[in-house]
């Protein structure tokens, strides 16, 4: 299935969404490229259509069910960026959405997705199997599953923000060093490292994943996929996958160069300098690619590279903590 996954999988995602997702700016600020001694651009995907990346994977996905199929409804399982999304991919094509979201989750994103219209189903991230109970939903209800990563639907989509970057981009006349991408099950380092890569094959594509959740670096050492201990414990909410997905690791193993880690205090750190400097709104998970920047852990001196904002779907509280965390 990976396997015959490429570019025009997405540039088909690419008509599908166009008139509904958001074109979202790739941002320069001289301010950061000052900190970081390079030249940075940012994908603003906080400003997608519902907070985050996620609708693009979303309503491709939905947009491929027949339509006899569709009326049955979706289900999925996210906490909380994954479920705007096919919660409003839902509303749009009038379906009902069911989505299984950890009880844990920022209550803005569940209260989001309610407001969309979507039954909200919690579950415990700790004892419970949130796959095993959207797929009984589903078995139950005849609804269409749509996997928060391991679809080729869903990489599709996501992969129409990489189609945006390479464009903008290279209006500008230049090329990416390397291509920074938060990283959770995979789905969107897929689709933006395989739109990337059709268009400047040298460029480098770094996975960024919150310390203890870092599955995706050690199976891309490892050569194999690599499960966390945890499921839960880092405030970069949106990135607490158990493991690779088994499509997206087949596409990014042949695709990324490596994967960063960044800690709390420097995912809180970026979300902070992001409201300050830049005027952006950043949840933790959406910062981690900035963060890798802020903090040194990826040297980016001298050079162009892409840091992608995935999400903007952050409590207030979460916010005021950032914004009094030291900037170092």
């Amino acid at each position: 299935m990976a396997q015959a996954f490429g570019i025009g999988d997405i540039e088909a995602a690419a008509q599908r969404l166009k008139g509904r997702a958001v074109k979202t700016p790739l941002l320069n600020s001289p301010v950061l490229d000052a900190r970081c001694g390079g030249r940075i651009f940012l994908k603003a995907e906080t400003l997608q259509r519902t907070g985050s990346f996620k609708f693009r994977g979303a309503f491709n996905r939905l947009s491929m069910i027949p339509e006899a199929d569709r009326a049955k409804g979706v289900v999925a399982c996210s906490s909380g960026n994954h479920a705007q999304g096919v919660a409003e991919a839902a509303r749009l094509y009038g379906v009902p959405a069911t989505i299984v979201m950890p009880s844990d989750a920022p209550a803005a994103k569940l209260a989001r997705t309610k407001a969309l219209g979507a039954t909200v189903v919690p579950y415990d991230r700790e004892t419970e199997n949130r796959m095993a109970i959207a797929a009984n939903i589903a078995l139950e209800s005849g609804a269409t599953f749509i996997h928060p990563f391991d679809d080729p639907g869903v990489i599709a989509g996501q992969g129409t923000a990489g189609l945006e970057i390479a464009e903008a981009i290279a209006a500008t006349g230049e090329a990416p060093y390397a291509v920074l991408i938060p990283a959770g099950g995979g789905g969107l380092t897929a689709g933006i490292a395989t739109a990337i890569r059709s268009h400047f094959r040298a460029a480098a594509i770094h996975t960024v994943e919150p310390a203890g959740f870092d599955d995706q670096a050690r199976s891309f050492a490892s050569g194999e996929r690599c499960e966390n201990d945890a499921r839960s414990g880092s405030i970069a909410d949106a990135l607490l996958s158990e493991a690779p997905g088994e499509v997206t690791f087949a596409i990014n193993k042949e695709l990324v160069t490596s994967g960063l880690v960044v800690d709390d205090e420097e995912i809180l750190a970026a979300v902070g300098y992001a409201a300050r400097e830049l005027k952006l709104v950043v949840e933790p998970g959406g910062a981690v690619a900035l963060a890798a920047l802020l903090s040194g852990r990826f040297a980016a001196a001298g050079r162009t590279v892409v840091a992608v904002l995935s999400g903007g779907n952050i409590d207030n509280d979460m916010l005021c903590r950032a914004l009094d965390a030291p900037d170092e």
